[in-house]
């Protein structure tokens, strides 16, 4: 297993690990550069950053789906998209733990999703969880998920939010903590 799939089974790593600084950071290098590249790409030439977004999702850009430059991802190679998906501008995912967006998700400007966090008594030892984004969500403006969430399908999550729950399925959620307000 690489160092990504070790994380995702719930192995911690410490920063200097040359494991984690060989595989990670070349990863993380790699998306840096092909965002530069979209975030810097005049808006207008959407097929110039169509072909740079499948670039970064190494050719797993399905139907349909679109990202609103800027953004930034640190590691696309565990970015798992589903057909029909829009983000609109100012994502940033840190997704070293693996983001899965499921069909039919909209995520709303200035987003972020975190399965990154740290060891509180050695901050140098990173550990993650997956999150999971379920089909027909909408995320949003200025919501953060952190580590380990998952959104449920047909789940609303209201402006400003932070979840750091599970959200069920056709639920509203709102606030800081999100906490569920209602049913649709």
């Amino acid at each position: 297993m690489n160092v990504f799939e070790n994380l995702r089974e719930g192995k911690h790593y410490h920063i200097l690990d040359e494991d984690y600084k060989r595989e990670a950071h070349t990863e993380f290098a790699r998306c840096a550069h092909i965002c530069h590249l979209i975030n810097a790409a005049d808006p207008v030439d959407t097929e110039k950053i169509l072909q740079l977004e499948k670039e970064l999702f190494n050719g797993n850009l399905p139907e349909n789906t679109f990202l609103t430059p800027p953004f930034q991802i640190d590691a696309a190679c565990r970015v798992f998209l589903g057909k029909n998906v829009f983000v609109n501008h100012n994502l940033t995912v840190m997704s070293v733990g693996t983001v899965t967006i499921e069909d039919g998700v909209m995520i709303a400007p200035e987003v972020g999703l975190f399965t990154v966090n740290h060891e509180p008594k050695n901050i140098r030892i990173i550990m993650t969880k997956e999150i999971l984004i379920k089909k027909n969500a909408w995320i949003g403006a200025r919501v953060n998920i952190l580590p380990g969430v998952t959104i449920g399908e047909n789940a609303i999550i209201g402006t400003a939010s932070v979840v750091t729950k599970d959200i069920p399925d056709n639920a509203v959620a709102v606030g800081n903590p999100a906490r569920v307000i209602k049913f649709i």
